[in-house]
């Protein structure tokens, strides 16, 4: 295994608790369905936390595909084929870490040690197709 690849993934890692909990602010309460019930309760908010579940997925899907995007252009392997798999796996990450955050936040059925392992295979998923 060349320490390259295994840099871009604790470098994919650290990207993920940057966004997961530092860059994440007000999206953490956003995207729970009892702060809308809360602090906004009438109907035309009822679905809003899914705007803040997707747009966290977004980020979150982003900056762990920034690692990748850099050690492509450093190798010289971006190409248009690899951008279209980035895109992909950026759009289906984003979509699964919302459903994995909402399966957290609003139907209480994970905990967070089971949250973040999600999240770290998703992490290992996206390195083992464009890295390995």
């Amino acid at each position: 295994m060349n320490a390259y690849k295994l840099f871009v993934l604790v470098c994919m890692i650290f990207c993920h608790i940057v966004d997961d909990y530092y860059l994440q602010g007000v999206l953490a309460k956003l995207k729970q369905r009892k702060f809308w019930v809360e602090n906004a309760p009438q109907k035309l908010y009822k679905h809003d936390y899914i705007v803040a579940l997707i747009t966290h997925g977004l980020s979150w899907s982003f900056m762990i595909g920034v690692p990748v995007i850099v050690y492509w252009i450093i190798t010289g392997s971006f190409t248009e084929l690899n951008a279209s798999i980035w895109i992909v796996l950026f759009l289906v990450g984003a979509v699964a870490h919302s459903i994995i955050d909402n399966a957290k936040c609003n139907c209480l059925n994970i905990n967070l040690v089971i949250d973040q392992l999600l999240h770290l295979q998703q992490i290992l998923f996206v390195w083992i197709i464009c890295i390995v």
